[in-house]
């Protein structure tokens, strides 16, 4: 099994990649996001361990340019960051785990085996509507061939719509899935957020997709609009 391990604390790695190797991997080590970025389209790889915070290019856009290339090699990242935000957008980047330094090495092999176990994740499906398209593993928006810039939640709801595009969801069904059971802010910021998903998808095209049905919720046209 051959491992790619991308961090910039040299004696971090160099130990991983002794451990790993005395454990029977083959193991390739770069010290920055740009020679990690490099060996990872080079080389064909069971996993790939990488650090979020590196000179050069972050773990975040390593993995972001991997996924958008079509590379699902599974990634753990490798952080000494203890956050729940870094955590989510981790995974919502692509990567597959995440492990916080400083780590038991025994905890680090056994996510690895997990997740060569696992093998590389299925791409997930391109969300179609019309000519409307949104790709959940590249987090791309395109309309009629152009590209949208979408924030995080913006494409959460756009994602949960398209999701369920030609029904109605409501206010409360749009929040439990794209906020939480738990919020508990004014019901009405999904009407914010989607006058914001129609100046961006719709308007600037003479479209209509997202259509408001009055006292039931919202509903994004199966056609696109």
């Amino acid at each position: 099994m051959r491992i790619l391990i991308v961090d910039d604390e040299v004696s971090l790695a160099e130990g991983v990649r002794r451990g790993l190797v005395a454990e029977g991997f083959a193991v390739d080590v770069a010290h920055d996001g740009i020679d990690g970025l490099w060996l990872a389209r080079e080389n064909t790889y069971d996993a790939i361990v990488l650090d979020l915070m590196m000179p050069g290019m972050s773990g975040w856009k390593v993995c972001a340019a991997l996924r958008d290339e079509g590379d699902w090699t599974p990634i753990l990242m490798l952080t000494a960051r203890d956050g729940d935000q870094d955590q989510v957008e981790s995974f919502k980047g692509g990567a597959d785990d995440y492990v916080t330094k400083p780590f038991a090495f025994s905890v680090l092999v056994a996510r690895l085996h997990a997740l060569i176990r696992r093998g590389a994740p299925e791409r997930p499906a391109v969300l179609t509507a019309g000519d409307l398209s949104l790709d959940p593993g590249t987090r791309r928006v395109v309309r009629a061939e152009a590209e949208i810039d979408l924030t995080s939640r913006e494409f959460a709801v756009l994602e949960y719509l398209l999701r369920h595009a030609g029904q109605v969801r409501s206010k409360s069904q749009v929040i439990g899935n794209v906020w939480d059971d738990d919020f508990d802010g004014d019901p009405n910021i999904v009407e914010v957020y989607v006058g914001h998903l129609r100046r961006k998808i719709d308007r600037p095209f003479g479209r209509t997709a997202i259509e408001t049905v009055r006292g039931a919720g919202y509903r994004l046209a199966a056609d696109g609009g």
